[in-house]
């Protein structure tokens, strides 16, 4: 599982935060052209991480929306990355992670953002 690109986990976490989406807006929100995040989609529908369905407003386009393996490769990915910033936070000094839990609420501030 840890060969999907960090575009593709954005994506996943994107519609598990956000819900379902069409892929126009998908492209607008990840910043990305319309191509590029079809060929994201296809990608993630063939590994059966998301699924597409008719919009129910306009037959021509399409909602995609995150499915359970979906859900259970992003929490998978999501724990190893816990792990990874866990071990980091072991080889700081207690000075340095006082230095970075003071940061926070700027990096929240700033995340929010983006």
């Amino acid at each position: 599982m840890g060969d999907v690109s960090l575009s593709a986990v954005s994506v996943l976490a994107r519609l598990s935060s956000d819900g379902p989406d069409s892929p126009t807006s998908l492209a607008e929100m990840e910043r990305v052209r319309p191509q590029a995040m079809a060929s994201t989609l296809a990608l993630l529908e063939q590994r059966g991480f998301v699924r597409r369905t008719p919009d129910a407003t306009d037959r021509r386009r399409s909602i995609v929306a995150i499915t359970e393996e979906g859900q259970a490769m992003l929490a998978e990915r999501r724990s190893e990355s816990v792990h990874r910033l866990s071990a980091a936070l072991d080889e700081c000094t207690a000075e340095e992670r006082a230095t970075l839990a003071s940061a926070l609420p700027l990096l929240d501030r700033l995340a929010e953002r983006l």
